[in-house]
């Protein structure tokens, strides 16, 4: 009889878990993360994050992402629909490019829809690579980047 080194287990097994724990899944991306790492040579990976907060505290604009390897990614932009339309989201903007500049960054990159703020980003500098119908259905996923001037 063959054994499997543990008891009772054939293998591993493949389960749906949509409901993964924020913190497991952190877990797996800091290990992609450190992949990344020893592969590329490059550990300089940092966060980048600014909120916009009312007068009691609560976010209500947010600018996130990293920087990595000499590029930076825009990964979550929000405005609170109550905010919108004042300039917030060109400061948080403004502010994300400042700080990407700042640690080198050559080029900053990100992804929006067509259905959200991609003038907001051409505004800013940004030029479109590259445009994906179809995502989602009747709409674009549109990839736009920043060349950082001085750092290029």
């Amino acid at each position: 009889m063959a054994t499997t080194g543990m008891a009772g287990f054939d293998g591993p097994r493949l389960q749906a878990e949509h409901g993964l724990a924020a913190a497991e899944l952190g877990v797996i991306e800091e290990r992609l993360d450190k992949d990344n790492r020893r592969l590329t040579g490059r550990g300089d990976d940092r966060a980048i994050v600014f909120a916009l907060r009312d007068e009691q505290g609560r976010a209500i604009g947010v600018a996130a992402g990293y920087s990595w390897a000499s590029i930076a990614e825009l990964t979550l932009m929000w405005v609170d629909e109550a905010y919108r339309g004042l300039g917030h989201g060109r400061k948080l903007l403004d502010a994300f490019v400042a700080e990407a500049a700042a640690r080198g960054s050559l080029r900053i990159w990100v992804s929006t829809h067509d259905f959200q703020a991609p003038g907001l980003y051409e505004k800013a500098g940004f030029e479109r690579m590259a445009e994906f119908a179809g995502w989602p259905e009747g709409h674009s996923n549109i990839i736009l980047c920043k060349t950082i001037a001085g750092n290029a």
